[in-house]
């Protein structure tokens, strides 16, 4: 069967994404950022997956304002990257695993959770920031992603927003569907986006060291009361967009320690964690948990 063996958690700020393009990595600004991910790559190098599960949201792009599903799973071959309005990133096309897509799909809409199953869409920085940070610059014409991807979108742009609950429990159903599926796969999941950033208003800019590392202390030991946080609690303390950190609780919800939406067996393993600030304005966080 196939098995979830890692879950990998990081923003996807995409100033770090142009910094990449841009070559503006050794920077005096950037380098701090980059250095924090060196080991990350070393680790992916060395715990290589087969295919990679991918939690980011949709910025108006594969999806407008006009059409907004809660959640949605990449179910085709491949995946163009996005012109966000400066042109797609110069990074190769997103290659689909359409099998397990589809078996994920099925599993877990028969868990009672609606998905929409999108066959061709383009994918922006949300996904492809965090996969150049773990997997280094790459070729767009000659080099490739180390395996293919799944995108799972989540709507945390337009009100309302899933719950981290909702989020936690769909993370549990996404790992007995992959359980569930026929051939030995190593599967990891990475939960994107986030930490504590605003962008608009007049708290725009706000940035909350203290409640972000507070808040990943508690999604690592105790992700059931995490979960629990009402929106607002995101709203007042990590700003506006700080919502996207609900994402990084499916990501949670998929490792094997949770049982029945409770932690019943032993805590993950920290592989990696790192925390910066500031990255345009936002805060970065990265977390590598792997199963005890």
């Amino acid at each position: 069967m196939a098995k979830i063996t890692a879950s990998v958690y990081t923003s996807h700020v995409p100033a770090i994404g142009v910094a990449i393009d841009q070559k503006k990595t050794q920077e005096d600004y950037w380098k701090p950022v980059f250095a924090g991910y060196d080991c990350s790559k070393q680790w992916l190098q060395e715990n290589p997956p087969d295919v990679i599960f991918l939690v980011y949201n949709d910025h108006a792009t594969a999806f407008s304002l006009d059409l907004i599903p809660t959640f949605a799973i990449g179910t085709g071959a491949q995946f163009r990257p996005a012109d966000e309005g400066w042109g797609p990133r110069p990074v190769p096309v997103v290659k689909g695993h359409p099998e397990l897509a589809a078996h994920i799909a099925q599993s877990v809409i028969q868990q009672d959770f609606d998905l929409t199953l999108v066959n061709k869409m383009e994918v922006d920085h949300g996904l492809t920031v965090p996969l150049s940070l773990l997997c280094g610059e790459r070729d767009p014409l000659q080099g490739a992603w180390p395996c293919p991807v799944i995108p799972f979108a989540v709507n945390v742009v337009q009100y309302p927003a899933p719950s981290g609950r909702r989020c936690f429990a769909l993370g549990q159903a996404i790992r007995k569907a992959v359980e569930s599926y026929d051939e030995h796969l190593n599967v990891h999941i990475w939960g994107t986006g986030g930490m504590s950033h605003q962008l608009q208003g007049a708290r725009a800019g706000l940035i909350n060291r203290e409640w972000d590392k507070a808040w990943l202390d508690q999604m690592i030991a105790d992700p059931a009361a995490c979960a629990a946080r009402p929106h607002i609690d995101y709203v007042r303390e990590a700003g506006s967009e700080g919502i996207e950190l609900v994402m990084w609780l499916i990501a949670r919800g998929a490792m094997p320690d949770i049982v029945d939406g409770k932690v019943q067996g032993p805590a993950p393993v920290v592989k990696h964690r790192f925390y910066h600030v500031p990255a345009s304005n936002t805060a970065v966080g990265h977390l590598i948990l792997e199963p005890a």
